[in-house]
């Protein structure tokens, strides 16, 4: 394939002209700071403390920024007014300074040029930089219509980017996190309940008699709020029940371990359907009041036994049984977990309404212990004129496809980014917002084909990520310790606000991306949307409007209100109207039978692991967030690369050792950048393997985590697609070990 776009390591670029942060010393994670500054408890110095809310992870715990006197940033702690973390923070979270002090971190705009034959970059100012984007914008506009820019993003800043697109009149955004995280189970409990399970999830595990987990890593995805609630859930007696081919952390707390055979949890969630139905175990009063397509049901799972399910899951009948009674016997203080990444196998939205058809004949959805209703606070937006109509929205990307997907699929607009596709709608051009879309896209030939049709690329980052190497100009933002950013008002037990302010100027010629957002639209000519210089402006008035004000929330950081739109749980016997088309739970789906999907789901089998192979899981450390932290100082500190988990009797097989290098060869033949090394443990099944998502980092800037470990995602070219809303399925991948260096082979 021929590049007009080379891949540029953006290496030292700057630093020698560049001041030196003034807070680069490193804070020592987990010692006391007093023994960190040398320093008698007596002479310890005091501390400026400013609001933050992380963005580490996305569930955004409330915190404050310490700063001592000369202005370093020191430490972060957990605000006690905020009911996602309560004062509490993760290591993640405590490790949030190394962003900020990470001595790899992009410093200047640069801009991509041709010296000598040879693609590079060059520091340019905020000016030429932006007014080269603004310029090739109006260009793509007048061309192809605005519709043409599309934005990929994730986390704080997209906000600020999907702004600056509609106003430019595109409404093609879209963030990773939907086709290849959450999307199936919003789609599976939306067709089921009417309602999804949000961010942070609605489940009321401080309360909860029975947690059945089925791939869902509590303590090691480190949601901070559901591992607090665990925790103490646990200390109250419940029961815990995990369902993972791995011993987990979770897993090893629990009663129960169901060590599954991979791509069978749709076969043993249907047999425990069939227990609770036939053993007369489900919640029938609630079921009766407020489901409908029980019988249905009934006859489906009929002949879907534990005995069946042995079978196919490996799972012993008599565990089956014994599971489906501890949930019932705690009904409804229940909660089977609908998990976070749930792309899986590709029939994903089923083995979610699976999961929330089991939550249904148990009663649990809308009571104490189960399902909450989670209540946020609407903030008012800040005053400018409508959006100009797009005449194609990403809708049109899907060509027909995935029917129910309730928000823009991200491997339909690389799709729609390769003009020889012959789509009759093209995206041009893509603004990529704190998302590093070589990592976490899937399809990479389909990527890397459309990064090089694209007639602009633009990317904007806090650090020198893969992405970054293929952008035609870099916009190097802030960290979020040093910015103004949107309240956060994220809907939970109670609705809160919470603010996030700078406790430093940004460090060298870094920028907010409500700065750069702006810039970029006054550029366009679209001032009427950008009518206000700093974005305290924007805060202080929406805060105004609900009787606050940004000086208050300077003060306090987080704000409870009360909640008024009902309470938390449905009151025993009262009449309650779901948001379906019916009113009431679906059990069987007439919105997937008439979108032409089976209305219950069906077990069907999926590949098996060639000879000599095994099935390639991957998962999450409770001190990295994907692969954003690699880099991290303090969190590198904790965890500075992956191991690939073995079985024993594979590795006896094999003749492997303990912390042996190894390189992973997938099914269709690619070879891992980078070694891994073996641990050998009974904690995973013999025909899978497992590693922790995230490393692998091929990009010689990141200097942390640069060539640690392998990259899982490199390993991922077989995707089974979603039919019902376009996840991608990234579980079917078996690799097979290579024990000597590929490469001396191939230089020989």
């Amino acid at each position: 394939m021929s590049s007009r776009r080379d891949f540029i390591k953006i290496s030292a670029l700057g630093v020698g002209s560049t001041t030196v942060l003034a807070s680069a010393a490193r804070f020592g994670f987990g010692s006391p700071l007093e023994d960190i500054l040398g320093l008698p408890k007596d002479e310890f110095p005091s501390f400026k403390r400013y609001p933050t809310y992380c963005e580490v992870c996305f569930w955004k715990c409330a915190g404050w920024t310490h700063v001592d006197m000369d202005g370093r940033i020191r430490k972060i702690t957990g605000n006690i007014e905020d009911p996602q973390c309560n004062g509490r923070l993760c290591p993640r979270g405590t490790g949030g300074v190394g962003m900020y002090n990470d001595k790899d971190r992009l410093k200047k705009p640069l801009i991509r040029v041709s010296r000598n034959g040879e693609q590079t970059y060059r520091e340019a100012s905020w000016d030429e930089a932006l007014d080269l984007v603004a310029g090739k914008m109006k260009t793509l506009a007048k061309k192809y219509g605005p519709e043409s820019m599309a934005l990929f993003n994730h986390g704080s800043s997209g906000h600020y980017f999907t702004h600056l697109l509609n106003a430019f009149g595109s409404g093609n955004i879209a963030a990773p996190s939907y086709a290849q995280c959450r999307g199936p189970r919003e789609v599976g409990f939306e067709t089921t309940f009417g309602d999804s399970v949000g961010s942070p999830e609605v489940t009321d595990i401080r309360d909860t008699r029975c947690l059945v987990l089925i791939g869902s890593h509590i303590g090691e995805n480190m949601h901070n709020g559901q591992v607090q609630e665990m925790s103490d859930a646990i200390d109250k007696g419940a029961v815990i029940i995990t369902v993972d081919p791995r011993l987990s952390t979770a897993a090893s707390k629990s009663k129960f371990w169901l060590p599954i055979k991979p791509a069978t949890d749709i076969a043993l969630l249907l047999s425990w359907i069939h227990v609770l139905i036939y053993d007369n175990l489900y919640n029938k009063a609630y079921v009766e009041k407020y489901t409908e397509g029980f019988s249905q049901l009934k006859d489906h799972v009929k002949d879907m036994t534990p005995e069946w399910a042995y079978g196919i899951t490996t799972i012993a009948p008599d565990v089956i049984r014994a599971t489906a009674r501890e949930m019932a016997d705690a009904a409804p203080s229940v909660i089977v977990h609908p998990g976070r990444h749930v792309t899986w196998y590709g029939d994903d939205v089923q083995r979610s309404r699976a999961i929330a058809i089991l939550n249904a004949l148990l009663g649990s959805w809308g009571q104490r212990g189960g399902f909450f209703f989670r209540e946020g606070f609407k903030l008012p937006d800040y005053p400018c004129p409508s959006y100009p109509t797009p005449s194609w929205s990403w809708k049109e990307t899907l060509n027909g496809r995935y029917p129910l997907a309730k928000m823009a699929v991200t491997n339909a607009f690389v799709e729609s980014s390769i003009p020889e596709t012959g789509k009759e709608h093209i995206i041009r051009g893509w603004i990529v917002s704190g998302t590093n879309l070589t990592i976490a896209m899937p399809l990479k030939e389909s990527l890397m084909r459309a990064v090089q049709s694209l007639e602009l690329l633009v990317v904007v980052d806090t650090m020198p990520m893969e992405i970054t190497g293929f952008a035609d100009v870099v916009f190097p933002e802030c960290t979020y310790l040093e910015r103004y950013d949107d309240l956060r008002d994220s809907p939970h037990r109670e609705p809160t606000i919470a603010l996030r302010m700078p406790a430093a100027e940004p460090s060298y010629e870094t920028k907010p991306a409500w700065w750069i957002a702006r810039q970029l639209g006054l550029k366009l000519g679209l001032d009427a949307w950008f009518n206000y210089k700093d974005y305290k402006e924007v805060l202080d008035w929406q805060l105004r409007q609900v009787g606050s004000s940004l000086e208050e929330m300077e003060k306090v950081g987080v704000k409870r209100l009360k909640r008024t739109k009902g309470p938390l749980y449905i009151g025993e016997g009262e009449d309650y109207s779901f948001r379906t088309p019916s009113g009431k739970i679906q059990l069987w789906s007439k919105e997937l039978a008439d979108a032409g999907f089976d209305a219950i789901p069906s077990y069907t089998p999926h590949p098996e692991p060639p000879d000599g192979y095994y099935r390639l899981i991957y998962g999450r450390a409770p001190m990295h967030t994907f692969s954003r932290t690699a880099n991290n100082p303090n969190l590198v500190a904790l965890m500075p690369e992956n191991s690939v988990w073995v079985n024993p009797k594979v590795a006896k097989l094999w003749g492997l050792i303990k912390d042996q290098k190894v390189w992973l060869k997938n099914q269709d033949g690619v070879i891992s950048t980078f070694p891994i090394k073996v641990r050998i443990t009974e904690r995973i099944r013999w025909d899978s393997v497992y590693m922790v998502h995230g490393f692998g980092h091929h990009h010689k800037p990141l200097t942390n985590a640069y060539g640690r470990g392998v990259n899982d995602t490199e390993m991922i070219t077989r995707v089974m697609t979603d039919p019902v809303m376009g996840g991608t399925g990234m579980r079917g991948n078996f690799i097979t070990f290579i024990k000597e260096d590929p490469r001396k082979e191939a230089i020989s």
